[in-house]
């Protein structure tokens, strides 16, 4: 009986140990932290980069490079927001927030829409593949809502960041910028 009850425990340990090896750590997984442009969809023209990081388990999203029209304003202030950032620059603002991942969807979390000041309940998927993150707004219920493409941007392309935002938001990303090439981030055109 003990050789029986030995030969089970052997075999246990064995395929968890085979299950571990196989399945990758929550490290390894890609991860929607760091950079992701948002683009016009009839010009492919980036709009706006996002900056997201993992702040302890929860993600948020900051307007880290915006890329105005000629006229428009380059450093607009949320004058339509009514929450705890009314008033300030869009520009290092946390837009996107409690974000909570779920193996490669992010769920929980809200968009600021500056445009009107509206707050508005949002999940993400992460295609790794693709490099894109889906955003998905909605108020009420998840089906009703509209889906934006962000395209990941190389970490390198902090170069092109304001100094106070990478100083503010990531400081990895300042390091990353020293060493980076001058000229335009490489990002992958999206398909």
């Amino acid at each position: 009986m003990k050789a029986r009850i030995a030969t089970l425990v052997v075999a246990a340990a064995t395929v968890a140990t085979a299950w571990m090896a196989a399945v990758p750590s929550r490290a390894q997984e890609p991860t929607a932290a760091g950079l992701w442009q948002k683009l016009d969809e009839d010009t492919k023209k980036p709009i706006i980069w996002f900056l997201f990081m993992d702040r302890g388990g929860v993600f948020e999203g900051y307007a880290a490079k915006m890329f105005p029209e000629p006229g428009e304003d380059p450093n607009p202030a949320c004058t339509r927001c009514t929450d705890d950032r009314k008033g300030a620059s869009l520009l290092g603002l946390s837009m996107i927030r409690g974000m909570k991942r779920n193996g490669l969807r992010y769920e929980g979390g809200t968009i600021l829409d500056p445009r009107d000041g509206s707050v508005y309940k949002a999940v993400m998927t992460l295609d790794p593949a693709k490099n894109v993150l889906v955003l998905r707004g909605y108020v009420g219920f998840e089906f009703l809502g509209k889906n934006d493409i962000w395209y990941r941007v190389p970490d390198s392309a902090c170069s092109q960041l304001d100094k106070a935002i990478v100083t503010k938001l990531k400081p990895d990303c300042a390091e990353a910028a020293k060493a980076a090439p001058k000229g335009k981030p490489k990002a992958p055109a999206p398909k």
